[in-house]
């Protein structure tokens, strides 16, 4: 049996393996963490499209529920192509389960990429904060979303989710026996995992949640 391209199509960040060494040694807390994990890795898939749709989809809703409406979707959208969102329309859209809000911001995300107003092709050479400028720009991505495209489609290693829940709750938990964590804490013990950020905020993701999320 063909191998589906979700599943075909995956990959290891090249910089992994040098930055869990030397987090490993800066670091006393990912120290004890990294090793927890053996082989597990942050993986890169999917083409960006259908990532950021597939990110909408599960804003403020369960895991199970976002997959639920991710299949739906799917089954009218197969590729979940620009085109295949922009043909549907909203009410297809809203049939599988998505808010009147969620379905406006994928059509607006479609003719954001059909129209040629992001520039996809270009972001792998274009800075962080230049995806994510350019990115916010579209309904419904605020700077999470975009963070989480950077860190799981474009693999890039120095990316600090200073708004997720999970990163804060992990930093307070392990660096701070469970106390109250702010943003600049946060930043401050994240000052020595540059430029390895993602990979430290992933292994704290881990330390909450050992079987990595799909996005």
């Amino acid at each position: 049996m063909a191998k589906s391209p979700a599943k075909a199509r995956v990959f290891v960040p090249a910089y992994w393996e040098d930055a869990k060494a030397e987090l490993m040694k800066r670091d006393r807390i990912l120290r004890k963490l990294i090793p927890q994990f053996g082989d597990l890795h942050l993986k890169g898939r999917g083409e960006p499209f259908p990532t950021l749709a597939r990110s909408i989809v599960g804003q403020q809703i369960s895991v199970a529920a976002a997959e639920t409406v991710w299949q739906r979707l799917l089954l009218i959208c197969p590729t979940c192509t620009p085109s295949q969102i922009l043909k549907a329309g909203d009410q297809k859209l809203a049939a599988c389960g998505l808010s009147k809000r969620k379905a406006e911001y994928i059509l607006d995300l479609a003719e954001h990429f059909k129209a040629k107003r992001v520039h996809a092709d270009k972001w792998a050479e274009m800075q962080d904060e230049e995806v994510i400028a350019e990115l916010i720009q579209i309904r419904g991505i605020g700077r999470w979303t975009a963070e989480m495209f950077l860190i799981f489609n474009l693999l890039r290693p120095n990316v600090l989710p200073l708004d997720d829940l999970g990163l804060i709750k992990s930093i307070s938990l392990n660096y701070f026996s469970g106390e109250p964590v702010s943003r600049s804490d946060a930043r401050e013990v994240a000052a020595n995992w540059e430029p390895w950020r993602t990979v430290a905020t992933w292994y704290l993701w881990r330390s909450l949640e050992p079987l990595p999320v799909e996005y």
